[in-house]
């Protein structure tokens, strides 16, 4: 009986130790998101998020930490790339000034998917590890372009270019370069001021994507809609490299194949969210003014080049113009 209970407390022992260190190889990573909550990028994350936590459970966990109330939008790259937190969801333009290569996925046309097959993701990776010491794991929310949307009637030059001059445009890294050459009078804010703005009648136009304008709330005061729409969202996730290596292999596997998962699924899901709100933007009064097939044409040729013009200037001064190549052929073959 007493060798019994000797077995019974050394396994439970053993048990008690297996289990702790069980518990200690769970991998904690912590993430914060760019935009805030309501908005259909952030809900398209924290989905996400919960698939991983989902599915790893004893692998690894992800502490999601919270938006710009956390720590500010335009902030959040560098603090991953420094470690405070180890992920982030966020626009690579917030950070393009040091990762040149993302103007790629701004001008692109091909999808996320199409990307991943052809070793653009693979070569975007690579740059974001070699700049910024961080991983750039996946193209999430693709597929998404923008509109200029305005308080006031649009006007257009004498090709039928829309004319912006004199037009006080809020801005946003994305696409400051296409503003500049369109003549802008621009103020550069985070989502989260834009409201307040318009209001106020600090700017009376913003660029926003083709989704997102009625959680906003900016309807409220944007009447037009100038087609066509420009550019694509370059949301990706990036990880801190020192952070993503020292997880398991097996986490890292597990973060890396759910991310790929959902560059297509949110794809879709987004296509779909782009017809519905068109819909519903038109039933509340906003009124979508389009240019001529030639005009729209000089107008998207004027924003491709330049998104293609920056990305250039920006590696050329880096003495790394065969990049320039590669990405041109992988994203906008």
């Amino acid at each position: 009986m007493k060798f019994f209970n000797r077995l019974t407390v050394t396994a439970a022992a053993t048990a008690a130790v297996l289990g702790s260190a069980a518990a200690w190889a769970e991998d904690k990573v912590t993430a914060v998101h760019a935009f805030p909550p309501f908005l259909v990028y952030t809900k398209s994350f924290l989905a996400m998020v919960d698939d991983i936590n989902a599915r790893g459970k004893g692998i690894v966990q992800i502490e999601v930490r919270g938006g710009p109330e956390a720590i500010g939008m335009f902030q959040q790259p560098a603090a991953v790339r420094d470690g405070v937190v180890d992920m982030v969801h966020t626009p690579g333009s917030f950070y393009g000034k040091n990762v040149p290569e993302i103007d790629a996925m701004v001008a692109a046309t091909v999808t996320p998917m199409e990307a991943r097959a052809n070793g653009g993701a693979a070569l975007m990776d690579e740059a974001h590890q070699k700049r910024f010491n961080v991983k750039h794991l996946g193209w999430v929310d693709g597929g998404v372009r923008f509109h200029i949307y305005s308080t006031k009637e649009p006007k257009f030059d004498d090709n039928g270019v829309l004319d912006l001059t004199g037009v006080k445009l809020r801005d946003n890294p994305i696409y400051h370069a296409f503003f500049e050459a369109l003549n802008a009078t621009t103020s550069s804010m985070p989502s989260t001021e834009v409201y307040a703005a318009l209001e106020k009648g600090v700017v009376d136009a913003s660029a926003w994507t083709q989704i997102g304008i009625l959680d906003l709330k900016w309807d409220k005061f944007l009447k037009y809609r100038v087609d066509p729409a420009f550019y694509n969202t370059d949301l990706g996730i990036i990880f801190n490299l020192d952070s993503w290596n020292a997880l398991s292999a097996e986490s890292q596997k597990l973060i890396q194949d759910v991310i790929i998962e959902w560059e297509e699924k949110s794809y879709n899901d987004r296509q779909a969210d782009i017809v519905s709100d068109a819909e519903k933007l038109s039933a509340g009064g906003m009124e979508f003014v389009a240019m001529s097939d030639a005009a729209a044409a000089d107008y998207l040729k004027l924003a491709d080049d330049a998104a293609w013009a920056r990305m250039k200037g920006r590696l050329d001064a880096d003495g790394d113009s065969d990049t320039y190549d590669k990405l041109r052929a992988l994203y906008h073959p």
